[in-house]
């Protein structure tokens, strides 16, 4: 089954070490139990249970520590990690998180060339440490520009001063990568603090969760030559790069998350009897359904393709700049979708406190808003435009990326500049051969989308324009969705009627976008008319849909039980 199902990990690995880190992290879980997953989630206490298990048994030593820094066996392997990340979700997003912000804080330490620091971070992990990345502050958000933890000259060292805000484990992390900047000039520093020193305080737990989201603040730190990360444009590149890495498991959250809810929903509503029938023998129930499940699977068979995108990356193929900020603002803002469509059908058991849905419908909504909103992912995707739509380059044909290696090449990207002279593939290729109708209602919206931005393209008042350049914006991430999404389908044997269904939420999701689009105050004539032939209605199939039905959703039902 191509979604999550922890009675059957079945994934393929490389090598056994794999298999076994994702057994056991299931194993965890559900020797835990959903009565005490659920009565920690509500009562919030530090999960030193999880922690304890991740020192143990070598998890985030073996998953988190790249080949040669470490013992024999460690390795940074986006792939396996895609489904650690996804098991994470999938039990609760507290024990992702703790993982998410370890790897943003192992990040500039990855990249660094202190090797003193990168060996004490290799034992670190084998200790069971977790990690922290100090970059965000009150008053800005997570704009580095603005940095107000500032380094002034000490001796043969400095004083660190400021506050940082929203930092995930700084409470217990081994090392936090702090960034700042030296005092009275522009150069930026990313340097090593250590929580238990007594001039790093503590002041709060900005959130009320089991998660430890923190504020601390440095009152004289002392920082020394040998705690420096990187300076000046190192330290930009250090922070962006990372972000590159780290964040892309927003994702995966989303898909863990939105699967658990996914079975637990589907087990409610075919199993309850209202008016002499089961729900989902109600038409607008079964629709919620069947939708939901096809936007799942189309969430995952983007975000593995993105992952193919990065493993393969290199200093003259950067596309997985394109398709990874698409997983943190796309697959995140459908697996909102996905459970608000499972929501609606189960309506108020949705509530309950002892299901897991409580608290998936909780917190898959943070996980757009987590590591920046979607505006700004979006604005960043639309830098990608003219180069994907008008300037298409021979690129390299990428296979799957599932074998065992290290990822070298995420650790030295070098500079994060030159956005602009990254070029794409033929969009394109990836429509040929597939014959299906709501495959070809969506090319030529996409087609029509891209004539409209030759013959009308954004004026300099519409870039500026960000409610515009949303909707722009989502039309764009549709068609590189789209292109992923067939791109991967075959290799993961999606049938023709599931990928159909795909796109018949696809022709739909785009019509209603191209409808914001022309209502816009600043769009022009030439855009309004355009965006109306955009329009386009799905192709409905009775029959395609009772067999999405009948083959991939209901069978779901009882698929997956969490040990109570």
């Amino acid at each position: 089954m191509f979604l999550l199902d922890p009675n059957h990990l079945d994934r393929a690995y490389p090598d056994p070490q794999s298999a076994e880190i994702m057994r056991k992290t299931v194993g965890f879980f559900e020797s835990k139990g959903k009565a005490r997953l659920l009565e920690d989630y509500y009562a919030r206490p530090w999960y030193s249970d999880f922690l304890e298990f991740v020192r143990k048994e070598r998890v985030f030593a073996q998953i988190s520590t790249p080949a040669g820094e470490g013992a024999s066996d460690t390795r940074w392997d986006t792939w396996r990690n895609c489904e650690f990340a996804e098991i994470l979700g999938f039990y609760g997003l507290q024990y992702w998180y703790t993982w998410q912000v370890s790897v943003l804080g192992l990040g500039p330490i990855w990249m660094s060339e202190n090797a003193a620091i990168r060996k004490r971070t290799a034992q670190a992990l084998e200790d069971g440490g977790i990690f922290a990345f100090g970059l965000s502050e009150r008053a800005h958000g997570a704009d580095i520009y603005s940095t107000d933890v500032t380094l002034t000259p000490d001796g043969d060292g400095w004083k660190a001063n400021g506050r940082k805000y929203y930092i995930g484990n700084g409470n217990e992390a081994a090392i936090v990568s702090t960034f700042g900047r030296f005092e009275g000039s522009d150069e930026y520093v990313f340097f090593a603090a250590d929580p238990q020193h007594p001039n790093y305080h503590l002041v709060q737990n900005v959130v009320a969760s089991q998660n430890y989201v923190s504020e601390f603040e440095l009152k004289d730190y002392p920082v020394h030559e040998e705690d420096i990360l990187h300076r000046g444009r190192g330290a930009w590149d250090a922070a962006l790069n990372t972000v590159n890495i780290g964040k892309y498991n927003l994702g995966w959250a989303s898909i863990g998350i939105a699967t658990h809810a996914l079975y637990e929903a589907i087990q409610h509503a075919n199993n309850r009897i209202l008016y002499g029938k089961r729900v989902t023998e109600m038409s607008h129930v079964r629709r919620m359904f069947v939708e939901g499940h096809a936007r799942l699977v189309a969430m995952k068979l983007f975000a593995l393709r993105a992952a193919d995108y990065m493993r393969a990356a290199s200093p003259e193929d950067r596309r997985y700049l394109l398709y990874n900020p698409m997983v943190k603002m796309k697959v995140t803002t459908q697996g909102e979708a996905v459970v608000d469509l499972l929501w609606d059908a189960i309506a108020a058991k949705g509530f309950e406190k002892d299901t897991y849905f409580g608290q998936a419908a909780i917190d898959i909504r943070a996980l757009p808003k987590l590591e920046g909103t979607v505006h700004v992912n979006i604005a960043l995707i639309a830098k990608f435009m003219p180069a994907y739509f008008f300037d298409p380059a021979e690129c390299p044909e990428i296979p799957r990326q599932d074998h065992g290696r290290n990822d070298d090449f995420l650790f030295h990207q070098g500079s994060a500049r030159g956005l602009s002279q990254i070029r794409f593939h033929d969009y394109r290729k990836a429509f040929e051969g597939v014959d299906l109708p709501n495959v070809r209602v969506f090319a030529e919206q996409a087609q029509g989308f891209r004539d409209m931005l030759q013959a009308s393209p954004p004026g300099p008042d519409q870039m500026q324009d960000v409610d515009f350049l949303l909707a722009a914006g989502e039309m764009f991430a549709l068609v590189v969705y789209a292109q992923l999404i067939l791109e991967n389908a075959p290799g993961y044997e999606i049938g023709d009627d599931l990928l159909d269904q795909i796109f018949e939420f696809m022709v739909h999701d785009f019509s209603e976008h191209a409808l914001q689009l022309l209502a816009q105050p600043n769009s022009n004539e030439e855009q309004i008319g355009r965006c109306r032939e955009l329009l386009r209605k799905p192709v409905r199939d009775a029959a395609r849909y009772d067999r999405v039905w009948t083959q991939h959703v209901e069978p779901l039902d009882g698929a997956y039980n969490m040990t109570p």
